[in-house]
């Protein structure tokens, strides 16, 4: 019997799987901060060295901008929640989808509403003193 996998591709099925077990994960941790940073380290350390390099910038930029936002993976990816256990922000590596770039999302929780239109994600390639000043400042902003 055929199965029925809804369209999804094989790394969306993995991806939906991680989530499952960071849903357990989570449960049985509460909103405890220690084991988010951990589960973070743990899935930045699985990245390729590009997306890893960008990863480990981003959740340093996290920290220092907005230390209030509690890490956690999402999909497995790097990803900082707020208060109320919402992700804010989170780090797609460009190895996850075979994408061409990395993505820093924002979700709904992210205060960055501008009038009818704002951006909620960007490609990165590479950061830079200038890409990290423009990243802090979304950051800083999405996290209220």
């Amino acid at each position: 019997m055929a199965e029925n996998n809804a369209g999804l591709s094989k790394e969306e099925r993995e991806a939906v799987k991680q989530r499952a077990a960071e849903l357990r994960a989570q449960e049985k941790a509460g909103k405890n901060r220690a084991a988010g940073e951990q589960a973070v380290r743990e899935a930045i350390a699985a990245l390729p060295d590009d997306d890893r390099v960008l990863a480990e910038g981003i959740d340093r930029i996290v920290s220092e901008v907005a230390p209030h936002l509690v890490p956690k993976t999402w999909y497995g990816f790097p990803s900082y929640a707020n208060a109320d256990g919402k992700v804010v922000v989170f780090f797609k590596a460009a190895s996850k989808f075979s994408s061409r770039y990395a993505t820093l999302g924002f979700e709904e929780s992210a205060q960055l509403d501008d009038g009818d239109l704002w951006a909620t994600s960007f490609a990165v390639l590479a950061l830079t003193p200038e890409t990290e000043r423009t990243i802090a400042e979304h950051i800083r902003r999405a996290a209220g």
